[in-house]
């Protein structure tokens, strides 16, 4: 009598063909969570943004310079947030370091209403003190090319 102890190429290529449907259905639904994660801490970080504009208002009579500038790579992110962070302007903003927005402040400016996404922005009305944070994807993340906004009616784009 012959002892079969093992598996079959058949049982075997059936298991593979089970892991690989289920890889196929599981690994897009984990990028789509990892995405909706990065946008929902721009969100976060984006309101926490315009709270301490606002406290920086209250304590100033006026809001910050425009801080950063536009682009989306890891050298603007860097630089945007090493000058929100100098000392006497917003040194409690920390979205954490390599994270996957770059953001930026634009005084004088609000976003236009319906606010769209893209956001879009204009000029302030004379004598209205106003400003738009901006949360721009960098490249080669998951969100590359996103922008988001918020100022300080609490208008924003998310």
């Amino acid at each position: 009598m012959m002892n079969k102890k093992g598996f079959t190429l058949i049982e075997l290529l059936i298991v593979i063909a089970i892991i690989g449907i289920l890889a196929a259905i599981g690994i897009p639904a984990y990028i789509g969570q990892q995405r909706s994660a990065t946008r929902s801490e721009a969100y976060s970080n984006l309101q926490s943004f315009r709270l301490l504009e606002e406290q920086f208002m209250a304590e100033n009579g006026a809001y910050t310079a425009s801080l950063g500038t536009a682009g989306n790579t890891t050298a603007i992110r860097d630089a945007n947030l090493a000058a929100i962070q100098a000392a006497g302007v917003l040194p409690k903003f920390r979205p954490g370091t390599d994270g996957n927005f770059s953001y930026r402040v634009i005084q004088n400016n609000q976003l236009n209403t319906p606010v769209a996404n893209p956001p879009t922005w204009a000029a302030s009305a004379v004598g209205t003190p106003c400003f738009v944070a901006v949360a721009t994807g960098v490249v080669n993340t998951r969100v590359a090319g996103e922008v988001f906004a918020i100022d300080c009616f609490n208008n924003r784009s998310f």
